[in-house]
């Protein structure tokens, strides 16, 4: 059976080039026979058809003369819409997470709205697909460690981490999946993620930290209270595909 790299093959069916489709693949935006294609330089069979993800439009939330609150796709880079929209990022999601994003126009703003991070005066609220059934709330308060290295960031629960408190809620069971709400005050990096899996509700599609395939992190920022004011995100349709929707 004849094999060739993944990317250079996406770049032959798509008529585009090898820098573009290793960028595309390594956007979790490919699949072939169903699942992600997840290594750019892996063999795939010669004839192998892909089917490309678009990803979407962000939609403006709210703006004014000192914030612009976008609902950020998943597959979108929060960088990446900083630098299309001239905007600083007051905090950042990771790829795959989808809902509020925060831009700051007014540098005053900025540094207050800094300080009511660092002193948790600011609420987030998630909600997550994750696998198994939850019935109870559960407060996960436990350092997290972050190491980062050249495939990305890693993080864990460690004695020698930063404090890190995450509250869970049982929102929907459907079938062998829930919907769980998540508030955090704290920020670490993958906290929501590393947290529920701590507890055996690893979130669907995050792969990383023992998640069942899906097509997407099924995580998704819904809310963010800063200054006494609340910026909304709707559960994208992606979740429907799990029985979750309205929220």
């Amino acid at each position: 059976m004849n094999e060739e790299k993944a990317y250079k093959l996406l770049a032959a069916q798509e008529g585009i080039s090898n820098r573009a489709a290793k960028e595309m693949i390594d956007q979790g935006l490919v699949y072939a026979k169903g699942k992600k294609v997840l290594v750019a330089r892996g063999n795939l069979a010669a004839d192998t058809e892909f089917k490309v993800e678009k990803p979407a439009k962000p939609v403006t939330i709210f703006e004014n003369d000192k914030v612009l609150v976008l609902d950020k796709p998943a597959f979108v880079l929060s960088e990446d819409l900083a630098v299309s929209h001239g905007y600083p990022l007051l905090h950042r999601l990771d790829k795959e997470t989808s809902g509020v994003l925060i831009l700051v126009k007014d540098e005053e703003y900025r540094q207050a709205a800094i300080e009511e991070f660092k002193e948790m005066r600011v609420e987030k609220i998630y909600f997550a697909a994750v696998a198994g059934k939850c019935i109870e709330p559960a407060r996960i308060e436990a350092p997290i460690l972050t190491i980062k290295g050249k495939g990305g960031a890693v993080s864990k629960i460690s004695a020698n981490g930063k404090p890190a408190l995450t509250l869970v809620e049982p929102y929907l069971v459907e079938g062998k999946h829930s919907l769980v709400k998540v508030s955090i005050q704290t920020g670490r990096t993958h906290q929501i993620r590393v947290h529920l899996r701590s507890i055996g509700l690893s979130i669907l599609g995050d792969d990383k930290y023992g998640g069942k395939q899906a097509d997407r992190v099924m995580l998704h920022a819904y809310s963010v209270t800063l200054f006494g004011q609340t910026f909304k995100a709707p559960l994208p349709s992606a979740f429907k595909k799990y029985g979750f929707s309205g929220v």
